[in-house]
């Protein structure tokens, strides 16, 4: 319990001071570049995080539904893979967000 409330502490900071980054011009402060790159590092790391939780969620509830009906396999697997492309999709727009904006 105590990591998780050390996480949110750490990413309300983060998200606290993204706006500053971005606000800057381009060449008067020392750290702007680099800290827009750590902002986008943690803003992909999450993406990827929570793509992760939900293909892994979308997975084993897909094995479970085929396991307890296997008539209906390839209509779970349909919708699955459909699940994961919109999840995968998900991810991918962050990196081009990230991408454009550093």
């Amino acid at each position: 319990m105590k990591k998780a409330v050390l996480l949110l502490t750490v990413l309300m900071v983060v998200l606290v001071v993204a706006p500053a980054v971005f606000a800057q011009d381009g060449g008067s402060a020392a750290g702007g570049k680099g800290a827009l790159a750590i902002a986008a590092g943690f803003g992909m790391a999450i993406a990827a995080f929570g793509g992760a939780l939900g293909q892994g969620k979308v997975a084993s509830s897909a094995c479970e539904g085929i396991a307890r009906n296997p008539g209906a396999a390839g209509a779970i697997r349909a919708a699955m893979i459909l699940g994961l492309v919109f999840i995968e999709t998900l991810a991918l727009f962050t990196l081009a967000i990230i991408m454009l904006k550093a």
